[in-house]
């Protein structure tokens, strides 16, 4: 029996041993060395993302097989990636978390393989992916083989695309053809200074265009957050990083089979603010900030905001409406008026889609003059992105509840969720005005002749700016035509809200049977 057992004991040993170098990755000196960057190790992002001890990890002995180049005397177990399943706030969740300390996170067969099977199985059980980036790009000891990996990623990620929430959070490097995977993901994460994104590097460019950039210029956090929008959350550090991931789950359900989590609180239902009876300005060319509207009449004022630096003439984000996790659209006039153009266009487009796929309802708040008009608009092809956001309205079957504050006018109107695009409530306060166009400019083009023959044609036009505001520049001939449901106080927008997305919640609506739509990408 003692000989037994210390045979056994030896076997259990060696197991300790094994997993034991296996949790240093790449050794102490090269975590040490990440560190001294300002960044995490894998299994420390891990820690903090995942609920104490839920963590359960897969394939932590998977190494590689390779011996060209000398690759046969740098084996690591894990093979640069910690994967595996855990809890954040107590939803199941799979991972993979890259790690920079073994061959600098490079990817290559073994290590795209562990990330693949934790994608598998997260599309077969229901559970989000969360991928923590942070990586040297394709493993060039393995040639061709490095590519086959991360094609066989990107398919992963397109197919469970709709099916399971995907949330990357670069953390680190991502080049070339890396960066595709998080690109086709629903949501990325950037870190300021320690992490950036680009399909060809600073050197390249400098060769080719003779741009001479660093990294962060081309391709870091604060680039991909303002000038991209590639990017839909930027942080100061990955500890940010990883607390938005918590508070973004929040709102989302496991898949695209249930419903988003209900959550609720202690902010009355039937609460009324006085203020937004007064927050629309008497001039209708004056701006106000739209964020104030939504967080008064959002579940405590909270609202997480996605793509905030991006196309900032947009807003979209997440709030809570009697408890219910909501997706919010809404112009912003204290930027370029509120106008639509092609980023705000995409933008929103792109956000409808993702809260269409995974049912949270979608909240809308116009107040909108329009598409912006020029030839860069036209050139950049305003009419094919314009018509994303119309399409992406037109397609969503969730729940979907318009509230006009001011202007609606133009084609701008009918794209906003207008009740001929299945609009199912419609809401104007009495400060909306729902017209074809201002009256300024509709005075300039219906009574042209009549101004110009006027004795004081400045006085003339002012008249008559005046008689068109007064029959047109209102929401009740729509409400006459049931446009719009009803016209609204504003103090009671939150009452309303809430108890039309509680009407709401068992809506069914279908789309034609078809392969796939044709959006105008």
């Amino acid at each position: 029996m003692d000989e037994n057992k210390a045979q056994i004991d030896k076997k259990i040993q060696k197991l300790r041993d094994i997993q034991e170098k296996a949790l240093l990755g790449g050794g102490t000196k090269r975590i040490a060395d990440q560190h001294a960057k300002g960044k995490l190790t894998a299994r420390e992002r891990l820690d903090l993302l995942l609920d104490k001890g839920t963590f359960r990890e897969i394939d932590r002995l998977v190494h590689h097989h390779s011996s060209e180049f000398g690759l046969n005397k740098t084996v690591f177990f894990g093979d640069g990636v910690v994967t595996g399943s855990g809890d954040i706030n107590g939803q199941k969740v799979f991972v993979f978390s890259q790690d920079f300390t073994v061959l600098g996170g490079s990817l290559a067969a073994e290590h795209g393989r562990k990330i693949c099977k934790v994608m598998e199985m997260a599309m077969k059980n229901g559970l989000p992916v969360i991928g923590l980036n942070d990586s040297g790009g394709a493993r060039v000891q393995e040639g061709v083989i490095s590519l086959g990996a991360y094609a066989d990623i990107f398919l992963l990620n397109t197919l469970a695309s709709g099916v399971v929430p995907q949330i990357s959070i670069v953390m680190g490097p991502c080049a070339g053809g890396a960066v595709y995977s998080p690109a086709i993901t629903d949501f990325i994460i950037m870190v300021r200074k320690t992490s950036y994104m680009f399909v060809t590097g600073p050197k390249v460019v400098k060769t080719v265009t003779h741009e001479d950039l660093t990294s962060d210029e081309l391709g870091g956090a604060d680039v991909h957050a303002s000038k991209s929008g590639v990017a839909h959350f930027v942080t100061d550090n990955d500890m940010e990083a990883i607390e938005i991931v918590k508070r973004l789950m929040s709102y989302i359900p496991a898949n695209n089979a249930e419903d988003p989590p209900f959550i609720p609180n202690d902010d009355p239902p039937d609460r009324i603010d006085e203020d937004l009876n007064y927050i629309i300005p008497a001039n209708p060319n004056q701006p106000y900030d739209m964020k104030e509207v939504i967080k008064k009449i959002a579940d405590k004022g909270e609202f997480l905001e996605v793509h905030k630096e991006w196309a900032q003439n947009i807003i979209v984000g997440f709030i809570r409406l009697g408890g219910r996790s909501i997706g919010v659209i809404a112009n912003q006039p204290a930027i370029l008026a509120g106008v639509l153009d092609i980023n705000s266009s995409r933008k929103a487009g792109r956000f409808i889609r993702f809260c269409d796929a995974f049912n949270i309802p979608l909240l809308i708040y116009e107040d909108v003059p329009g598409f912006m008009p020029g030839a860069d608009q036209e050139w950049g092809g305003i009419i094919a992105n314009g018509a994303k956001l119309l399409y992406a309205f037109c397609e969503a079957t969730v729940p979907k509840v318009t509230v006009i504050t001011r202007k609606a006018y133009g084609g701008a109107y009918d794209v906003m969720n207008s009740k001929h695009v299945r609009g199912d409530l419609n809401f104007a306060w009495p400060t909306s005005e729902l017209a074809v166009m201002g009256a300024k400019g509709a005075v300039e083009i219906i009574f042209k002749k009549d101004i110009d023959s006027a004795e004081d044609a400045e006085k003339r036009e002012a008249e008559l700016i005046n008689e068109f505001n007064d029959k047109f520049a209102h929401p009740y001939i729509a409400a006459s035509y049931g446009y719009i449901d009803e016209v609204i106080e504003p103090k009671y927008t939150r009452q309303r809200l809430i108890e039309s997305f509680k009407l709401l919640e068992n809506k069914v609506d279908r789309n034609p049977t078809r392969k796939h739509g044709n959006i105008p990408l």
